[in-house]
């Protein structure tokens, strides 16, 4: 049966849903974020690959997918060596090769790895005159940052932390927030963030520390973690406290740990993102793993709330003996997942799925900096020629 001449005619001018580039736009957005996606799909027709290869494109798909950016692998710094070293983590085709991203410094530095956030890696370099390092793993880009006056400064300690940050959205800036102690007043915490667009640190910031931490205070070597406005580190000394610095206001601010937490008790700690938002705090005895949240009361006051607590025992395949040794070594903020090592190899833990898997079988252990981030190939991934191009997450 011959249809009608008007249902002919709709047909022949409607389109195909996918010769609509809007909606092609909308559906090559929502393509998973691994490595090897949008290489791919580049590679379909000179269409796909010129909607796929246009910045605005490009921005909008690091803007979707900054929260839920696969973890490309991780840096382990070599301290016997001026190097840092990337290790992949993923599976081909996927697997970034670990020769594009590592580092190697130039002449006898000894350094530390202070953040790895947001596509940027910050590192300290402990040489004469005590410097910054803003590095990106793609790009190849180094920036590196004079370590402003009034820090105290100390070659041998951990006297001065810092954290990267950028801005959703952002590719060629960041600022970098760095908390020390006073050169001066020993008593007293300070801090100041440099900002790439201006090029120049801003006013310092202090404030006094409570009589109780100032016995030997020095940083503890915990990430630091962003939260809204704020960054935060852990601090140790005759007592162990969080040092809370507030970008938007320039303020400084003590705050207490929670009350079960002892680090003499070879208690590992590190900040976290709390469930549902918020500061948290992460605190490991042994195989037992507490998760803790900050929360305020109606009058403003804030206080720790004990939220789930984590038996690692039940979910490693360790035995009584193994798992005496067992170590957080990072933590990736966006995946919510655990880095840990054992004696029989490394695992990943996510803390939300409780979804364990190994990924290394070595005794040896560093602490490890996880890269969070959508990368794409243009030529393609695992050790294919051809240029890179990293989306940040943001």
């Amino acid at each position: 049966m011959t249809g009608s001449p008007l249902r002919l005619r709709l047909r022949s001018t409607s389109a195909r849903p996918l010769d609509d580039d809007d909606l092609l736009t909308e559906i090559l957005l929502r393509l998973y974020p691994n490595p090897s996606s949008l290489p791919r799909a580049s590679v379909v027709c000179t269409r796909w690959r010129g909607i796929i290869s246009d910045p605005g494109f490009l921005r909008r798909f690091r803007l979707r997918h900054r929260r839920s950016a696969p973890i490309l692998g991780c840096f382990r710094t070599d301290l016997q060596r001026p190097r840092v070293n990337f290790v992949p983590t993923l599976e081909a085709p996927d697997r970034v090769p670990a020769e594009r991203f590592s580092l190697q410094l130039v002449g006898c530095y000894r350094f530390r790895p202070l953040n790895c956030r947001h596509g940027l890696v910050l590192l300290i370099i402990l040489w004469c005159r005590m410097e910054l390092l803003v590095w990106d793993p793609v790009t190849g880009d180094q920036h590196h940052l004079a370590v402003p006056r009034g820090f105290l400064r100390d070659m041998q300690e951990r006297r001065i932390e810092g954290a990267v940050i950028r801005a959703a959205g952002v590719v060629h800036h960041f600022q970098v927030a760095l908390v020390g102690f006073d050169e001066n007043d020993r008593k007293r915490a300070i801090a100041c963030v440099y900002s790439s667009e201006t090029g120049s640190w801003g006013n310092p910031v202090s404030t006094l520390l409570p009589d109780e931490v100032l016995n030997d205070t020095d940083f503890f070597g915990v990430p630091a973690v962003p939260v809204a406005d704020s960054v935060y580190w852990f601090i140790s000394g005759g007592s162990s406290r969080i040092l809370g610095f507030d970008l938007h206001r320039q303020m400084l601010s003590v705050m207490p740990v929670p009350s079960d937490f002892d680090r003499k008790d070879g208690c590992q700690c590190m900040f976290i993102q709390a469930e549902g938002g918020g500061l948290g705090f992460l605190a490991k005895s042994g195989c037992k793993v507490q998760l803790w949240k900050m929360e305020s009361d109606c009058d403003g006051l804030a206080s720790w709330a004990l939220g789930r607590t984590i038996e690692l025992d039940t979910l490693l395949p360790l035995d009584p003996e193994e798992k005496k040794s067992l170590l957080i070594i990072g933590h990736a903020e966006y995946s919510n997942v655990l880095f840990l090592w054992t004696v029989i190899g490394h695992f990943t833990l996510h803390l939300e799925s409780l979804k364990v898997e190994k990924t290394f079988d070595t005794e040896i252990w560093f602490l490890h900096q996880p890269l969070e981030c959508v990368y794409t190939g243009e030529m393609g991934i695992g050790g294919a020629p051809g240029g890179a191009n990293l989306l940040h997450n943001a």
